[in-house]
């Protein structure tokens, strides 16, 4: 039996949130530079996601490393996670999912999705939508909406997990999240920290005049 916790919406049983952490992709409109290491202050975007994990309270996190895995990992050498690499990466974010959600522990009550691009996302987006899934009523996953727009990242129970994992390398949280309507809760909400991504030049540019920040490469060892 979980500890009792006392929040906004009355007493709820502790849950165990795992983390899958997708940083596998080939990033072809960077020009094959690894987004996850784009610098907000000095930081690579994957720790500023690890570290939104963490302060959350999210009990485990698997990281699913791929394109240029090894420059990946050494931004992870002092964080308690586990590290995996789908050697399919190429296939897409699908098999990376697989990969990441098989190598969470079993004794999961929920598992977030998250991907290692968003430069805005801390540890009270991720707290907040804990908090809506355990409000979510019947629903098995929780999504956040911006604005109408669907952001990232998303919660799943245990089921959908086992779903997930029974199905093909076709088969990932998209494919389940639209053919079970009806068991999905939408987090509407104004935060665009939940909807801000970095997938091309043109959005590295437009950070920085929306936010007044700049995204910085480090010195890439391929060139």
């Amino acid at each position: 039996m979980g500890c009792i916790l006392k929040g906004g919406g009355g007493l709820h049983a502790r849950l165990a949130v795992g983390a899958v952490l997708l940083a596998a992709g080939e990033a072809r409109r960077m020009g094959g530079r690894p987004k996850p290491l784009l610098q907000l202050g000095g930081v690579p975007l994957i720790r500023r996601n690890l570290i939104a994990l963490s302060g959350a309270g999210v009990d485990e996190v698997a990281v699913v490393l791929g394109h240029r895995a090894d420059e990946v990992e050494l931004a992870l050498r002092d964080f308690p996670v586990t590290i995996v690499r789908n050697l399919d990466y190429g296939r897409g974010q699908m098999s990376s999912m697989h990969v990441g959600v098989a190598a969470l522990s079993a004794r999961l009550d929920a598992i977030i999705v998250a991907v290692a691009d968003q430069p805005l996302l801390n540890a009270e987006d991720v707290i907040a939508l804990i908090a809506a899934f355990k409000k979510r009523g019947a629903a098995s996953a929780v999504v956040p909406y911006v604005n109408g727009e669907r952001g990232n990242p998303i919660i799943l129970d245990a089921a959908v997990r086992e779903a997930v994992l029974a199905g093909d390398a076709n088969f990932g949280c998209r494919q389940w999240l639209a053919a079970n309507p009806e068991q999905v809760a939408r987090l509407d909400t104004g935060n665009r920290h939940y909807s801000v991504d970095v997938d091309s030049p043109e959005d590295i540019d437009r950070f920085a005049e929306q936010y007044g920040h700049p995204l910085r490469w480090p010195p890439d060892p391929a060139t």
